[in-house]
């Protein structure tokens, strides 16, 4: 009989491999979740994205070019309003000029964090990402371990380019310097490492604020319109917070000279990495504790 038949070549024989034939209860090969996978999974999401290549693009050339273009038109005898950022400034120097663009970079590549956190609660794609992660932490962990070493890399490199490319528009200048002068590289990767931490702020702002407009206009907001508002504060309080703002305290991380009212560039670094970790810990907090 035919159901006979099917179910004696169905049966494991010398020439069937037993373990192809289906038996009851067996269900699909599960792979366990490890954070080495979501870390592979979050890195291949980066670089398929079309915004991760324009915007990291858009971050190194703005910051050659803003640096590139500051160091030839730099001008000693120039008031500090004429000109590019920092041209004719007393406390020139070229590495400052090299790193006029690093506001601008820094939007960039917080912008990018943002995205790339944000912009799965607006497609939706969140749901999936936490289905197929239901601990939920190691996705924010794994954003944040993929595109701070990438904007951090990248943004470095963009600073030693923008050095090098205005070093030629410095020559014969008091200020002109070389990459083996005292803290000039020091102050270079210092620029890429505040970089690579925006970057990593503006993942957290995005997964804690969920929306890709607000957490853009809470980073500008942090970085750039905070430290202004400053200013109507009485002058003994703003003198004793104002190096404590984030932008304030990142500055501080790539300068090449101190000034009297900064921090040195290591509590700079520390008062901004601990901006970041507090952003990371409100992240992890909403994403663990909140609905998708």
């Amino acid at each position: 009989m035919p159901d006979t038949a099917l179910r004696r070549s169905l049966r494991p024989g010398k020439h069937a491999n037993p373990s192809s034939v289906p038996g009851p209860g067996t269900s699909p090969t599960r792979y366990k979740v490890t954070g080495p996978r979501v870390l592979r999974s979050e890195w291949a999401k980066f670089w398929s994205l079309r915004s991760s290549w324009i915007t990291l693009g858009v971050a190194v050339f703005l910051l050659v070019l803003f640096g590139a273009i500051a160091s030839y038109t730099y001008s000693p005898d120039a008031t500090a309003t004429a000109g590019p950022p920092g041209a004719g400034s007393a406390d020139s120097s070229a590495v400052s000029l090299a790193l006029t663009g690093v506001t601008f970079a820094s939007l960039a590549v917080g912008v990018l964090g943002v995205l790339l956190s944000a912009g799965e609660y607006s497609t939706g794609m969140i749901r999936s990402t936490l289905t197929a992660v239901p601990r939920r932490l190691p996705v924010l962990w794994s954003k944040a371990a993929v595109i701070g070493p990438i904007a951090l890399v990248l943004t470095t490199l963009g600073s030693l380019a923008a050095f090098q490319l205005g070093t030629p528009g410095l020559d014969g200048e008091k200020i002109a310097l070389s990459l083996g002068d005292d803290g000039v590289l020091r102050s270079l990767a210092g620029a890429g490492l505040y970089l690579g931490l925006v970057a990593v702020f503006g993942v957290a702002l995005g997964v804690l604020i969920r929306s890709s407009a607000g957490a853009i206009a809470s980073l500008v907001g942090i970085l750039l319109i905070l430290p202004g508002l400053a200013n109507l504060l009485p002058d003994s309080l703003y003198d004793s917070i104002n190096p404590y703002f984030p932008s304030n305290a990142g500055s501080a991380v790539y300068a090449l000279h101190q000034s009297s009212d900064a921090l040195s560039p290591g509590a700079g670094l520390a008062v901004f990495a601990g901006w970041v970790a507090l952003a990371l810990a409100g992240a992890a907090f909403r994403l663990a504790k909140s609905d998708a």
